[in-house]
């Protein structure tokens, strides 16, 4: 055994694909030992259902981003097809790991058993694993007491700032002999430009055109499907795979205030980047929503599985154009405003209820902006099984009439509707005998017919929900998830 092995510090990149405001990487390079940084590219995450290429299409973007900032460092990210153990084992062959560095990730049981394993490698190898705090949420909470304060202490706190120094880390001529030994990630894509491009130099100019222009109808058009594209600020994705951090946007976001014209909008955009936060720290506290209803009173619940239904609400095809559209616009692009993925989830789970967890799976694959903390708490409140939010049924034709009135998304997503008239383009299904043979088009073969009654559908759910709510265990869970989770007001979620 060679006992004159190099030391090393390694920064197990996770969901923090930057250099600046990285409290790993910063921690890592303290002791003036080399450090590495690596990305695994896990082959039962990559095989896991609530994956998809884009997911990892946007993460290779984001290393060869941060590869780019790296050039002057001699360094760059190695970024290897594997899993965990086996990257560390083999590196371990030919370096001494001193430390690891990473954050606590709010992530699925999978990546959950995968660090509880890790854990017991280190530990049996020697080598001590620091986890760092992630954007605010705080692991082993008893109760949300406090919660806002120390979450907004957190985000007030200075940045961690990039040190270049080539010294500081492992050089690129040693990680390429490693990449030798190892299964190299490919981390070129074929340019797309309708997906959002990963990595921080992305995230820094849709954070730019937003404070310069775009957040000022930002409030007013955050519930329309169409002018959300580009009112909003669209940093979701950065944030879910840390290209930024909360805290570089709170922080531009505050300073921004200070001088600019509309203090509302920024004052409504740090509101709803507050409750992202309380969602994943729900999730983190209550680990089994990835699975069951957090309300256990709602386990009692059994709806019949319609695989009919459901593939035609993921194809797009259920014969209501705003939710088909929104699909699709989801399914090609994988962006979707709230109010309009807040939508889908209702008419799937109460017009044609179905399970929540049956919706799941396709949803992570399309939201490019898969985030585990904020996806499970956000399907079983729009589900209605919470037992502490206000049931939200929400109707797909007032929705579309109110937020989409001249029907350009409709039209934009589901062409079969684009030549017909603004008076039918929201219910096409109303059309008579006689405005179908003038328009070419036929409901049912130009365009389905609605695959449910949403007037008694929507009744039936209502009725069957708020009975539940009733239920003795519902009400003694919902007293227990208040308790819990009750915290100071931080604004309208909506």
């Amino acid at each position: 055994m060679n006992t004159n092995k190099k030391h090393i510090n390694v920064v197990w990149l996770k969901r923090d694909l930057r250099l600046n405001d990285n409290e790993a990487i910063f921690n890592a390079t303290q002791n003036k030992i080399p450090t590495l940084l690596l990305y695994v590219f896990e082959k039962s995450l990559e095989n896991d259902a609530h994956y998809s290429p884009r997911h990892w299409n946007f993460i290779k973007q984001s290393i060869a981003d941060i590869n780019n900032e790296l050039k002057n460092s001699n360094t760059h990210v190695l970024a290897v097809t594997s899993e965990v153990l086996q990257v560390f084992n083999t590196i371990q062959e030919t370096y001494k790991i001193d430390s690891v560095f990473s954050h606590q990730e709010t992530g699925l049981k999978i990546t959950y058993e995968r660090d509880k394993t890790f854990k017991r490698f280190c530990k049996n190898n020697q080598i001590s694993w620091i986890e760092n705090i992630n954007n605010g949420i705080f692991r082993a909470l008893r109760n949300r007491t406090n919660w806002v304060s120390k979450w907004e202490s957190y985000m007030n706190e200075p940045q961690f700032i990039f040190d270049s120094a080539a010294e500081n880390y492992l050089d690129t001529a040693s990680i390429s002999e490693l990449e030798k030994t190892l299964e190299k990630t490919n981390l070129e894509t074929v340019p797309d430009a309708i997906f959002q491009k990963g990595g921080t130099t992305m995230a820094g100019k849709y954070l730019q055109t937003f404070f310069d222009e775009r957040y000022h109808y930002y409030s007013s058009n955050i519930s329309k499907p169409l002018l959300a594209r580009k009112s909003c600020s669209r940093l979701s994705p950065y944030i879910a795979w840390g290209n930024i951090s909360s805290r570089q946007v709170l922080q531009k976001a505050a300073a921004f205030r200070l001088t600019c014209t509309h203090k509302k909008q920024i004052d409504s955009f740090v509101s709803r980047l507050t409750w992202q936060a309380h969602f994943i720290q729900k999730f983190e506290m209550e680990e089994i929503m990835e699975f069951e209803s957090v309300n256990k009173g709602f386990h009692s619940l059994k709806k019949k599985i319609n695989k009919q239904y459901i593939n035609a609400w993921k194809m797009g095809q259920t014969g209501f154009p705003l939710i088909d559209a929104s699909m699709r616009c989801l399914n090609e692009t994988g962006y979707l405003n709230f109010r309009m993925r807040a939508m889908l989830v209702s008419f799937f789970t109460h017009n044609l209820w179905q399970p929540w967890q049956e919706a799941t799976h396709h949803l992570s694959q399309m939201f490019l902006d898969f985030e585990p903390g904020i996806h499970f708490p956000q399907l079983q409140m729009q589900a209605g099984e919470t037992g502490i939010n206000m049931l939200r049924i929400y109707n797909p034709i007032k929705n579309s009439y109110e937020h989409d009135p001249d029907g350009g998304f409709i039209k934009k997503w589901v062409p079969e509707l684009r030549n017909l008239p603004r008076a039918f383009v929201h219910e096409p299904y109303k059309m008579t005998y006689l405005d179908q043979q003038f328009n070419d088009f036929e409901i049912g073969i130009s365009y389905p017919k609605p695959i449910v009654n949403i007037e008694r559908t929507r009744k039936f759910a209502s009725d069957f929900l708020w009975k539940m709510k009733k239920n003795p265990l519902v009400k003694e869970e919902s007293s227990r998830i208040l308790k819990l989770h009750t915290m100071a007001d931080i604004g309208d979620s909506e």
